[in-house]
Parts: C-alpha cells; structure tokens; sequence
C-alpha cells in the first residue's frame, strides 16, 4: 500500500485526519499514483541523515554554518516568516528527488512559493492537520526531503525529541515556523522595509532584510546577512554593496608641473576700452 494512503486507511480516519494533496500533477508521475521512488515523479526514499546537506539558494549559503541545511535536523524560522521559510525550502529543487512538504500553512502563497523556487509538481500540502500534525509529519518523513511546518501550538519538548529521532532516521530537514525545543539552528529577520509604494500609490516591488542565524556548534556566533527577501522577480539576492568612493587623484610630481610662464591662455585677453579725449 502506498505510503500516503496507509494514512488514512479507513473512511472513519478520513472524517477525523487531515486530506493530504499535492499541489499540482507531478510531472512523470507513475501509474500508481503519487507514491514511487524519488525522483520519478513521486515521493519516495533520500539519503538518511549524515550524507551531505539540503542544499540552499546561493544567498543563503553565507548565513548559514555549514552552507547548507543538515539533513535530519529541525531549523526554527522564529517570528514564522514566510519569506524566509519559503527561502530556505527553494533549495530542494536541486535534489534529486526534490519534493517538499507544507504542513499546518493554510495562508502559504503557493505564487509566492513558485516565485522563489519551488516546484509546485513536487510538493504536498496538508492544510490544517489540527492535533494530527506530529502523525502527519512522522509519515512525510519517509517520503519527502523537506518539511515546513507551523504546529497548532507549544510544542512539548517530549513530542519534539520522538521527532527529532524520526528525522535522524530519514534524513528529512524539518523547518518550523516558530520555536521548536532542541532546534539546531534558529533563523530570523532582525529587520526589513519594503520598497515600491509611495505617498498612497505604487505596489510592493521588493523587500530588505537582515537575516541572522545563530544556534548551537559553529551557528552559536551567530552570522548575518543583508538580503533581497524578495527582488522585485520574487527571487532572493544579497543586497549590493554600496557604490564605492571614487578614488583620489594622485599628487603630480614637481619634475612634470609646467612652470606659469609657459602656460597658454585659454581664451585672449579682452582689450582694455579706447581711451575717449574731453571736448572743449
């Protein structure tokens, strides 16, 4: 039986557990449905934890410790930014399975998500899990890279270390909007202002943020980072630096100056007026 339909196995389950959808037809898909190896169409089997990082967009890569996101890890976005979570989830689609999961974000901006990378054919949605989400979660582990997450309260520290060893187990990276005890990394957006409206008029073009990242290891420091979250494509960049000054012209010697004499006028000089004689 496939893995997604041995969750809700009974129509009793149904009524009660949350309807688990992907977001578009997966591209490929095989005849059976959803469920297939990863990276031919469905959900299937990734590296377990240890082999390697879930790579990131190339400006985030300086935020974070490692470069990457560990596989097997949950990662707190605090404050729950959407911006920044879709931001760190775009990376997936340079995986080989590349699909994702959204868990408990009935407001995610599927345009938005698009927008900064992700494959709306490769990503599950379970809109309002309720008290379900850490069963829901525990079964997308097996089957996906990349988890986002928003749970439907404080989360126990007792349930977040059942979980954490889920994800050691699967190699799947957990990233949760909002705290979540024994987080490896904790990410968040100091400050932001967005550009394009004007005095009641213009549309949002794009939005600056300072992004910091800080948790436990290497990320105890913490690191920061200026960033377009997003451009005004959507995309996320590094904020460019500032033009730099331009550069003082260096001292002529005195062996090249040309003495006064030798200088030429740059235009004739104008002839004094003619003198007029006094008539008697």
């Amino acid at each position: 039986m496939p893995v997604f339909e041995s969750v809700f196995e009974s129509t009793a389950d149904q009524l009660e557990r949350p309807a688990l959808r992907p977001v578009a037809l997966p591209a490929a898909a095989p005849e059976n449905g959803l469920s297939g190896p990863s990276g031919q169409g469905g959900p299937g089997t990734h590296p377990a934890a240890g082999h390697g990082l879930l790579p990131v967009v190339p400006a985030l890569r300086e935020v974070l410790p490692d470069g990457g996101l560990r596989r097997g890890t949950a990662v707190s976005v605090a404050g729950g930014d959407a911006g920044l979570l879709l931001a760190l989830a775009a990376g997936v689609r340079e995986t080989e399975g590349g699909w994702a999961a959204a868990v408990g974000l009935p407001d995610l901006g599927l345009a938005a998500a698009e927008g900064y990378g992700l494959d709306l054919r490769r990503l599950l949605v379970a809109d309002d899990p309720g008290q379900h989400w850490p069963e829901v979660v525990s079964v997308l582990a097996g089957a996906v890279e990349l988890i986002m997450l928003r749970p439907d309260g404080p989360v126990p520290p007792k349930l977040a270390t059942r979980l954490a060893a889920v994800l050691r187990r699967s190699g799947c990276v957990l990233l949760v909007a909002g705290p979540w005890p024994g987080a490896v990394l904790r990410l968040g957006v100091r400050s932001g202002r967005w550009f394009g409206l004007g005095d009641g008029y213009g549309q949002l073009a794009g939005r600056q943020v300072e992004v910091v990242a800080e948790g436990r290891g290497a990320a105890v420091r913490g690191r920061s980072a200026r960033l377009w979250l997003p451009d005004e494509h959507g995309a996320v960049r590094p904020v460019r630096e500032q033009p730099q000054a331009a550069p003082v012209p260096e001292a002529v010697p005195a062996a090249e100056l040309v003495p006064v004499a030798e200088l030429v006028p740059v235009a004739e000089p104008v002839p004094a007026p003619p003198r007029v004689a006094a008539v008697v």
